[in-house]
C-alpha cells in the first residue's frame, strides 16, 4: 500500500464497489455517492446526497459535496467521465488520481475515437453524428445514443424519423457484448481482463440495453477467448497512446469472431473490476494508484485464466417501486 494518500476520496453514482476495492487493498478512503447503502457505510466513511443531503443524483451537486470533505487525492467513477468541467473543478486543491478533463473530452468524443482507432488500423461501428447530412441506409439496423448516457440507459432502436440531436445514430451489430478492463501510465497498458456483458436480460429485471452484469471470462471456445485477448490487448495499447491514458479504464466492444468493433471507452475504474480482483487475486485498486506514478503491474492475464476460477455478477433491477425495510441482519 501507498500511504502516501490520507485519505483518498471517491466519488460516482455509487461507490461500494470500488471503496471494497481499495479498503482491501489498505487504502484509507472516503466516499461520496449518490445511495449511501449499507454495504458502503460499513467499509468506509461515508457521505451521500440522497441521505445526507436530501438532494436528487447529479454530478454537480456531487462536486459541491465533495467540497465538504478532506482529502489529499481524488478517484471519480460513473458517470462523472461525460462531465470534464466538473472533474476539473472536483480535482482543485486535490490530486486528481484518474484522466485529466481535456482526455475526458477528446476520448469520449466518438469522433476522435473512430479516428484514432482507424489510424491504428481498428474498426468501429458506422456512425452518423447530428447535422452530418448522412441519411442512415434503412436496410441495416441503427441504435440511437444519447451523448451522455451510463450502461445502456437511454439507447434504443431507431426505426424512422429525425433522431434528436443530442446523440447519435451508429449501426446495431451482431455479436457477443463484452468488456475489457486495463491499466495505463499514459504510454503503455496492461489488460487486467475481458468479460461478456449481461445486457437486457428479463430474469434480473430489465430489457432492451441496459447493463445488469458481467461473467469472466467470456463463454467462447479456448482458442477464440485467446484471440480476443490478443486483439483488446493490442487496441487498449493503441489507445493508451492515442490519447495518453491513465490509470484503469474500460472498453466495451462487440465480438465478431475475429474481429473487436469498439463501442466506446469508460476512462474511469469500471463495474467489472471486483470479478478480477477476486478471481485473479488482483489488487485492482492499488494498480490504478501506483499507474500514476508510472508503475504498472506485472500479471499475465492468460495464465490467470488457467489457474483463477470463473467469475459472474448480476444487477438485479426491480420491476416495480417497493420500499425496503431494514436490512441490516441480511449480513449477518
Amino acid at each position: 500500500m501507498n500511504s502516501q494518500f490520507q485519505p483518498i476520496l471517491l466519488v460516482g453514482l455509487t461507490m461500494r464497489m470500488l471503496a471494497e476495492l481499495a479498503v482491501r487493498a489498505g487504502y484509507p478512503v472516503i466516499a461520496l455517492d449518490y445511495f449511501g447503502d449499507t454495504d458502503l457505510q460499513a467499509l468506509c466513511p461515508s457521505r451521500s446526497l440522497l441521505r445526507d443531503y436530501n438532494l436528487p443524483y447529479s454530478v454537480a451537486g456531487l462536486v459541491n459535496a465533495a467540497g465538504d470533505l478532506a482529502a489529499s487525492a481524488v478517484v471519480y467513477s460513473a458517470n462523472l467521465e461525460n462531465y470534464p468541467a466538473e472533474v476539473a473543478r472536483l480535482s482543485q486543491g486535490r490530486r486528481l488520481l484518474g484522466n485529466g478533463p481535456e482526455t475526458l473530452a477528446q476520448v469520449r468524443d466518438p469522433a476522435h475515437l473512430a479516428a484514432a482507432l482507424y489510424a491504428g488500423g481498428f474498426v468501429f461501428p458506422e456512425t452518423i453524428w447530428p447535422g452530418s447530412g448522412h441519411a442512415p441506409d434503412k436496410t441495416r439496423s441503427w441504435l440511437w445514443k444519447p451523448f451522455h448516457s451510463g450502461g445502456g440507459h437511454g439507447i434504443r432502436l431507431w426505426r424512422k424519423g429525425r433522431p434528436p440531436e443530442d446523440g447519435i445514430l451508429q449501426e446495431r451489430l451482431a455479436g457477443m457484448v463484452g468488456s475489457a478492463a486495463f491499466v495505463a501510465n499514459g504510454r503503455e497498458a496492461v489488460l487486467l481482463g475481458v468479460t461478456e456483458q449481461l445486457v437486457g436480460q428479463p430474469a434480473f429485471g430489465t430489457s432492451g440495453f441496459h447493463y445488469c452484469g458481467n461473467l469472466a471470462p467470456p463463454r467462447l471456445p479456448p482458442d477464440e477467448l485467446m484471440a480476443l485477448l490478443a486483439e483488446a490487448r493490442a487496441i487498449v495499447s493503441h489507445l493508451t497512446q492515442a490519447f495518453g491514458l491513465w490509470g484503469v479504464n474500460g472498453l466495451d466492444f462487440i465480438w465478431q469472431t475475429g474481429r473487436v468493433w469498439t463501442l466506446e471507452v469508460n476512462p474511469r475504474p469500471s463495474a467489472s473490476l471486483e470479478l478480477f480482483d477476486l478471481a485473479y487475486g488482483l489488487r485492482v485498486f492499488e494498480a490504478h494508484v501506483q499507474s500514476f506514478s508510472g508503475h504498472l503491474p506485472h500479471f499475465g492475464l492468460e495464465q490467470a485464466l488457467v489457474n483463477g476460477p470463473a467469475a459472474g455478477k448480476a444487477i438485479v433491477y426491480a420491476s416495480r417501486d417497493v420500499t425496503v425495510g431494514d436490512t441490516r441482519d441480511w449480513a449477518a
